[in-house]
């Protein structure tokens, strides 16, 4: 069991590996992450790390949670999440967190908000078949039926339909670590990640 990290989305390019294929990548800049709290089984029940990211202002924060980080020397921290461990001894009260976390190689679990499409019809939300196109039918992308007749009367719940699309938490599995930017605090990932650029992620190892 490992902990996260949090990060900002910077944008997609592309990098050549050494047979020359060209890779797509997104570039993540991560920020300093401090550990905000370390509970104990102890006292808790349970071992755990609460780390916090994006120095935000004091108005937009709680008392209870700046009085939280106040008390243990940090500045307003508006991202908090917590992650189970095994055991502290690797970890200490303010301890900053930086891309030092993550090894070239390594695979990685990013989750974050998806880009939001607005309110979508049930083809576009649930890809949906349409009807025909020819012989005067009327049917191209209607919902049809929504449920059966007087017996049982209603909708059963789940049904598919129209409704939000996107901008929801989603998680991508399993991106390899390409390149580790120790100046800039940037880590490059194969493939993509939720969100647009400027997206909050949170990074994990992968088991």
């Amino acid at each position: 069991m490992s902990i996260g990290i949090f990060g900002n989305k910077i944008g997609m390019t592309q990098v050549f590996d050494k047979d020359g294929l060209a890779l797509p990548v997104t570039v993540v800049r991560i920020g300093s992450c401090f550990i905000t709290q370390l509970k104990t089984e102890k006292l808790n029940g349970y071992n755990a790390v609460q780390i916090g990211h994006s120095k935000g202002r004091t108005l937009n924060l709680k008392k209870a949670e700046l009085g939280h980080l106040k008390k243990n020397g940090l500045p307003p921290l508006s991202d908090l999440c917590e992650y189970k461990v095994l055991d502290l001894e690797n970890y200490s009260l303010g301890q900053v967190l930086n891309v030092n976390h993550f090894k070239i190689g390594q695979f990685v679990n990013v989750t974050g908000k998806s880009i939001g499409k607005g309110f979508s019809g049930n083809h576009k939300r649930h890809k949906f078949k349409r009807g025909p196109m020819t012989h005067g039918s009327k049917n191209h992308k209607a919902p049809g039926s929504i449920g059966p007749g007087t017996s049982p009367g209603r909708v059963f719940p789940g049904k598919l339909m129209a409704g939000q699309l996107g901008a929801k938490k989603i998680t991508v599995s399993k991106l390899e670590i390409l390149g580790i930017d120790s100046k800039q605090n940037l880590l490059i990932l194969k493939g993509n990640v939720p969100g647009k650029p400027g997206n909050l992620l949170n990074i994990i190892r992968s088991n």
